[in-house]
């Protein structure tokens, strides 16, 4: 969200007085009294630029930050990984593109390679710069759970609301919680939004940039909020897609999700699923699919299908669903190819039940999760009372089962989380450029009334709205309308006169549609 001058100056070239005095002059005087400054030995480091991979067309360096910015000088040092994709045409060049990853738990180092690839005219005028946050991927990482463990985090019937049952859900959120704090010791309340935000900006001076344009979506739009309101005059232009309500707490957006879930599955998901009965044989309306459905994760439930040692059972179904409402052109059809095998499972061809195995055994991992964690239950403060949940969560199961009935398991990983000393900003826009901000009206995950609320709270934004579609992720998805309104803000400066809209694109087309189509023609 951020741009920058033309100078390549080396960064080993300041002084620790040096960039000082930079970040009092590019910062109103209330802002730059709060900032931490920056020790000399993180100022002037070298990045040791090489190839991040063979064939790669990135640049990877290990970056040295402190674990706390606001103690530099206490504890250990950690490494943020950064990577950059030099602008291919140096006589256009207009500044640099900074890129963050969602999740939170998401992986960004590698990600400016698909962006130069889709968008060649932004990838002509910016140096496109991409790291892995502070606890995931090359760079110091959370440890929490092993993959086996986390299994067993997963394991069974969110649904089951017996006393044993929840009994069962707690304990095992405590434990996972008690394996992040043995296995990841002191680097756990550090993994915050607020340490990123000043990580991302030592990596601006060490490129030596005075500004930074910037792309996020999903928690980076939260992670780009922060920063934008952390060092507003560091922020060039900023493209915020699919957002988080950054106006409040991790709590209070959470609790939406469920509904925003439940909204996708059936108000997008099952009447596609019914429109194409007879490739998937799932019922011809909607109501139809859910009651076949609901009849299969009850089946699951007492019988669960194994395959390729991957136990498959109403959570895995849940979670499998879950991820494939996420976007309809990836997500739709394999969903529903794999509900179609499960249902003559006895004689299931080997690449129908690979399907199944990638669809309900390829839930986000256990170090997406230390991640996911560490920010969510560190950023904000959550409710400890675990009635509270309990009620809530019921509630949900009841009414918004998709993702209602992980609530618990979820919400008491936060409630028994370590007290964290990150800080609260409350993001206000001020002193910011125009903010281009882009949101699908279902978005399952990013749902649409948050990002009102984040719009709202980012003073001078325009919101693009993506009306008759959910997807998650906004800008290079093959949306025409979307792609030129960010290429234009992001080459030209060009901003929407007020928020504006763009519709979604179809839904897609089974093979099987396709070739009864062409039959019958």
């Amino acid at each position: 969200m951020f741009t920058f001058g033309k100078s390549r100056r080396p960064a080993s070239a300041l002084s620790g007085v040096v960039a000082a005095a930079i970040a009092a002059a590019v910062l109103p005087a209330s802002a730059a009294l709060a900032q931490p400054s920056v020790p000399a030995r993180y100022a002037q480091q070298h990045l040791d630029w090489q190839q991040c991979e063979k064939d790669s067309p990135l640049e990877c360096a290990a970056m040295t930050v402190p674990r706390d910015w606001h103690h530099a000088d206490a504890g250990a040092d950690i490494t943020v990984e950064v990577s950059r994709h030099r602008a291919s045409d140096p006589a256009k060049r207009r500044g640099v593109l900074m890129m963050a990853a969602g999740g939170p738990g998401g992986k960004g180092l590698m990600r400016p390679a698909r962006l130069v690839k889709e968008s060649p005219s932004v990838a002509a005028a910016y140096d496109v710069v991409g790291f892995d946050q502070r606890g995931v991927g090359r760079s110091t990482r959370a440890v929490c759970e092993n993959e086996a463990e986390f299994a067993d985090f997963l394991d069974g019937d969110f649904r089951d609301r017996s006393p044993a049952a929840l009994r069962r859900v707690v304990d095992r959120s405590r434990k996972f919680v008690e394996s992040c704090r043995t296995r990841s010791g002191d680097l756990l309340p550090y993994l915050n939004t607020d340490q990123t935000a000043r990580d991302m900006d030592l990596f601006r001076s060490l490129l030596g940039e005075r500004k930074i344009s910037y792309y996020g979506p999903s928690y980076a739009t939260m992670i780009g909020a922060y920063y934008a309101t952390l060092f507003p005059q560091r922020v060039e232009r900023a493209v915020l897609d699919s957002n988080i309500a950054f106006d409040g707490s991790w709590e209070s957006f959470l609790k939406g999700q469920p509904m925003s879930f439940q909204r996708r599955f059936e108000k997008d998901f099952l009447p596609w699923l019914a429109q194409y009965d007879g490739v998937y044989h799932y019922g011809r309306t909607a109501a139809e699919a859910k009651a076949k459905w609901e009849r299969r994760r009850g089946e699951l439930g007492q019988r669960p299908v194994t395959v390729d040692g991957v136990v498959v059972g109403p959570n895995q179904l849940d979670s499998g669903a879950i991820q494939a409402m996420y976007n309809a052109g990836q997500g739709f059809r394999p969903l529903a190819a794999a509900l179609a095998a499960l249902d003559h499972w006895d004689v299931a061809k080997p690449e129908e039940k690979a399907t199944v195995r990638q669809l309900f055994g390829g839930y986000a991992d256990s170090s997406f999760f230390a991640q996911y964690f560490s920010v969510t239950c560190n950023d904000t403060p959550w409710t400890r009372d675990m009635n509270h949940w309990i009620r809530r969560s019921g509630e949900d199961t009841r009414e918004r089962p998709l993702a209602g009935a992980r609530e618990l398991a979820f919400a008491s990983v936060c409630a028994a989380w370590p007290t964290s000393p990150a800080p609260k900003v409350k993001v206000t826009g001020a002193g910011l450029p125009a903010t281009l901000m882009l949101n699908s009206v279902h978005d399952p995950a990013t749902y649409y009334e948050a990002a009102q609320r984040a719009h709202r709270a980012l003073r001078g934004s325009r919101l693009v709205t993506v009306t008759g579609g959910g997807d998650h992720g906004q800008y290079l998805v093959g949306n025409a309308c979307v792609d030129g309104i960010v290429d234009a803000y992001l080459l030209a400066g060009t901003v929407p006169a007020g928020d504006t809209s763009c519709a979604a694109g179809p839904l897609p087309v089974p093979e099987g549609a396709r070739a009864a189509a062409s039959a019958a023609k």
